[in-house]
Parts: C-alpha cells; structure tokens; sequence
C-alpha cells in the first residue's frame, strides 16, 4: 500500500495529459483553415532595358508573356502567412521591405509572417539597382561612384512593383476561403545539371588569378573532368483546395535556374509561368470563378541550369525547351498530387532573424588592376568586355558597407518546413538543409526577402569560377555556413 499513492498520481497526472490532449485536439476541430491565392501584373513598359545579360542591355521591345506577382496566403485560425513570387531577376531588399510595409498597413499581417521571392527569370526588366543607370556622358570612374551609393531610392519601376506585391497580398487575403490542404514530392533529374565543372587544366580569370573551376564550360569541351557540385532533383508543392475540392492553389519549388531561350528584346517570365499554366490545364482549373494560381519558387540553384555540358549540343526553337521543362515539371507534381490526402486543418507557425555578414572588399591590388582595366580603351573582344565589367563592379564594392543585415526565415505549415534566404545558394547548401531540418518534407526558397548574389559554400570559394567573383559574390566565403546554422535554429523554433 505505500506506492498506493505513487499509483494515484501517475493515473492523475495520466488522466490530465489525457484531458489536454484531448482538449487540444477537440480545440484545433474547431479551428478554420483558410487559404487564398491571387496575382497582379507587373509587366514594365516597353523600351527599358531587359536584364540578366552583360551590359548594354538589350531594350524591351514585345512581350512574349506577362510578368506576374504570385500569391499565396493561409490561416489556421490564429495565425497568417503569405507567400510571394515576383517573376523578377532579383529584387532587392528596399523594394521587399516597402511591399511590406504597405501589406502591414493594409493586412495587418506582421512582416515576419511574409516571405516575398524573384523567380529569377532572365527576360523581364530589373526591377534592382541598376533600373536607371547613371548618364553615359559621365566617366567611367564616376558612373561607378554613383551606381555604388547605398541604399539607392526606389525608382518608378520598383515603385510599381512594390505597390503591386501590396496589392496582390491583399487580393489573396480577401480571397481566404476554408480549405484543406497537402504536400507531395516528385523527382525531375533530367532538367538539372550542376554548371560549374572541374577542370583538367586552371584556366585564368579577369582578375588574373588561375582556377579550377569554370561556369558555363562548352558542350564537348576537352578540358572539363566532372561537375563541381551535386543537383537537387526534387520538386516539392504544397497544395490547397476548397472544401468542395476546387483547386485554389498549387505553391512549388524546384532547384533550377531560368530555362532562356528568348529572343532579343522579348519579355517572359521563363518556365515559372509555364509551369503555372500547363498545371492549370491538367488540373482543368480554367476559367473559375476564383482563379487558380499555379506558383513556382526558385530553389536553391546557385549552380544549377539545365545544359548537360558532358552531353551532346542540341538546338531547340525559341522557348521550346523552356515548355519542355514547363511540361515535365507540371506532369511530376499533377502525378504526386492525384495521390494525396488532404487535411482540414494544419497548424502554421513563422520565425525571422537578421544574420550580419561581412562584405567583400577589393584589396589595394585588386582595386590597382581594376583603375587600369577601366582606363584601357575596352574592345569588342569578350575577354576584354568582361574584364571591362568586373573592373567596374570592383570600383562599386568599394563604396559598399562594411557589413550588411540579410533577413532568414522559417516557416511550418502542417508538416512541411519552409526556409528562405535572400542569395542564389548552391544546391548542396539546400541539400543540407534538407537532410538536417527537423521536417519532413523541407524546401528552401532562393533570392526571399532581398537579393544578395550567389551563395557558394567555402570550398566552392577555394575551387574558384564565376559564382565566386567580387561583385556577384558580395559577402565573406563563410557566409553559407552562418546561414545554414541559423536557418536550422530558426527551423526548430517552428517545431
């Protein structure tokens, strides 16, 4: 009889994780999952200068497909998200930040509950630092130091689209409706490649140094050895419908960049958009009342296009490959999702941190050879052309801060885990993150909250080539291992 009343106290302390349990559930039976999606167009005017290319930009002169703002927004009763993607380069953080603030003024949803991404598309006007150039007239050495100053004012362009990323999240709130949702995972290797490859031989950079890497190397080149990296295959979605099964949304991720293919002065939105309307039709979600937004986000693709360098060259018509990419993706994801099971109610959960990195600086000798480069009379020659542009961009990091503030965040929605980083990560560092997240599925969306250049972890630096460059590379070799910390503390937050 003495563990009588040890036996009393294990039945009531049983009898009470019991009751709270059964309270908590009984409680989230009551709550209302909702979600609601919308777009808005941001295609520019005509005659400004489409980016994604070297310097001078070829000007808009026909839009092939319009440029679009997605969103996505969920509540479970007590807590909201929204999701965004602009089919924009990279758009930086002032342009990110003034979305929010007039999505805060109009939702009164917190900013940290927000997560807005580019796409990264290669044929729409940039919506970045370099909208509105400095005047030719001005020397080269002056256009640098205007160009540099930081943070620049918005100019019309991103203005606009800032007031449209506001609008959208608006619309796709007021549109919240209950509804159920899932998740799934498909595989698409064949449109990923890593495009950064070993090589038999060092070749020598614009800034005179040897590597033994090289971006972009050639089909059929003779001194390549082996992909640099590995490649994310995975496509992963989260999927929302009404209660009565119509399709709201289908909010995917997938670690490749822009497909191209676009003929000069055309704008596009690349495969993004055709991902989006090819998932409509086998969906046969055309023409609703409430239209479905079909939403892919860039994943961590630093490295990655779809150009099999150890291949053999084939040569496709303007934007066929593009909607040959477009098709398989859409084809994986309506796969998975003909086989899932949908939830009424999941929980949802956000953290934020600000990380401080370091910025990369140019040296005296790097900043000597780059006042020499600028003075020498530029030719057509493309070594002498690149060599021109990095010498230029090389004088702009100099006025760059010391240091710079990028946001991080981690969202739960049910099950899955969702992290951002505003950078173009390798794909390993979003590898990593999968295989350490405290969810399963993860997924990270690139270039989310700001636009920073590529990501390369450390012995990517050592191993050199483009994505390692001054200048599209602006924060210290050691940044992606910060970062990664901080997204896994951010991930168990959320748990």
């Amino acid at each position: 009889m003495k563990n009588s009343g040890y036996f009393c106290c294990v039945i009531m302390l049983f009898g009470a994780l019991t009751t709270h349990a059964q309270n908590k559930s009984s409680s989230n039976q009551n709550k209302i999952f909702r979600a609601g999606a919308s777009t808005a167009n941001i295609t520019p005017y005509l005659g400004e200068g489409i980016a994604g290319g070297w310097n001078p930009l070829p000007l808009a002169t026909s839009v092939h497909d319009e440029l679009h703002v997605r969103s996505l927004a969920f509540d479970d009763g007590e807590v909201q998200l929204v999701f965004v993607v602009v089919d924009n380069v990279e758009i930086p953080r002032e342009v990110f930040d003034e979305a929010k603030r007039l999505t805060l003024k109009a939702t009164q949803i917190p900013k940290e509950h927000i997560t807005m991404s580019s796409t990264h598309t290669h044929s729409s006007v940039w919506a970045g630092t370099e909208i509105n150039p400095p005047e030719p007239s001005l020397s080269i050495r002056d256009r640098s130091a205007v160009e540099a100053k930081w943070p620049k004012p918005l100019d019309d362009y991103q203005q606009f689209v800032a007031r449209r990323i506001a609008d959208g999240v608006r619309v796709a709130v007021n549109n919240l409706e209950p509804a159920r949702i899932s998740w799934g995972v498909g595989s698409v290797p064949q449109h990923v490649f890593n495009r950064r490859w070993k090589l038999k031989s060092p070749i020598c950079n614009p800034f005179g140094k040897m590597e033994r890497v090289q971006m972009n190397p050639g089909i059929g080149n003779p001194n390549i050895l082996e992909p640099a990296g590995p490649t994310d295959p995975e496509v992963s979605f989260l999927s929302v419908q009404s209660l009565e099964g119509r399709p709201i949304a289908v909010f995917a991720n997938y670690a490749l960049h822009y497909v191209g293919g676009v003929p000069k002065g055309e704008i596009s939105a690349d495969y993004f958009a055709m991902f989006a309307n090819r998932l409509q039709e086998l969906l046969n979600a055309d023409h609703l009342d409430r239209p479905f937004v079909g939403i892919m986000s860039n994943g961590t693709e630093g490295d990655v296009n779809n150009i099999n360098y150890g291949g053999t060259p084939k040569k496709y018509h303007p934007y066929e490959k593009m909607r040959i990419v477009a098709n398989d993706v859409a084809q994986e994801v309506f796969r998975v999702y003909q086989g899932l099971q949908y939830k009424d109610w999941v929980p949802l959960k956000a953290a934020q941190t600000e990380l401080t990195l370091n910025v990369r600086k140019p040296d005296s000798k790097m900043l000597e050879w780059a006042e020499k480069i600028v003075q020498k009379k530029q030719t057509d020659n493309p070594k002498n052309r690149i060599e021109g542009v990095f010498a230029e961009r090389t004088i702009q990091m100099k006025e760059w801060p010391e240091k710079i503030d990028v946001i991080l965040q981690t969202f739960r929605v049910g099950e899955v885990g969702i992290a951002t980083i505003p950078f173009e990560p390798f794909a390993e560092i979003g590898l990593e993150i999968k295989t350490r997240s405290p969810f399963k599925p993860s997924f990270t969306i690139a270039l989310a909250n700001g636009g920073y250049g590529y990501l390369p972890t450390p012995e990517q630096h050592q191993l050199g080539g483009y994505e390692t460059w001054l200048s599209v590379n602006k924060v210290e070799p050691n940044a992606s291992r910060k970062i990664v910390t901080e997204i896994l503390k951010l991930f168990n937050q959320v748990r």
